[in-house]
């Protein structure tokens, strides 16, 4: 058994099109404008941005090798709009996150914490305890 995720680019804002001080007009403001313009969450993805460029990846492959790192996780549900969208997330389809990147996402972000408490979350085991949320290093890359 596995898990499917949902939303592993944060509901675009780890597209990095949603950057502090920049409103982007679109249809998410109307349907959830405190998530995307929440000071700690925008606070949260300029730090992610910034560990990405030092890893010297774009921030949606970042989010994406994140989301399938974890031993639980089988797929993750992307919703690209566009074919450009649909390109990069295809390209990064083999990035794989060694232990220094996954270490500095988790201080950024904690495992078990919500930066988002306007989200509706779950907190399974496997998100809560650290010994359960990583695939070992030899297991990081896609069959």
């Amino acid at each position: 058994m596995g898990a499917l995720v949902w939303s592993p680019l944060g509901m675009g804002l780890l597209t990095g099109r949603y950057r502090k001080g920049r409103i982007v007009p679109d249809r998410r403001m109307a349907w959830v404008p405190k998530h995307m313009t929440d000071e700690r969450t925008l606070d949260t993805v300029e730090r992610f941005a910034l560990l990405a460029e030092e890893a010297g990846i774009p921030l949606t492959h970042m989010a994406m090798a994140f989301a399938v790192a974890h031993p639980g996780v089988t797929s993750a549900i992307i919703g690209p709009r566009t074919m450009e969208q649909l390109d990069d997330l295809l390209a990064g389809a083999g990035t794989v996150l060694g232990d220094d990147v996954l270490d500095r996402i988790d201080e950024i972000v904690p495992p078990g914490t919500d930066i988002g408490p306007l989200d509706v979350a779950y907190d399974p085991p496997a998100v809560t305890r650290a010994a359960l949320r990583r695939r070992s290093a030899d297991e990081r890359a896609a069959a």
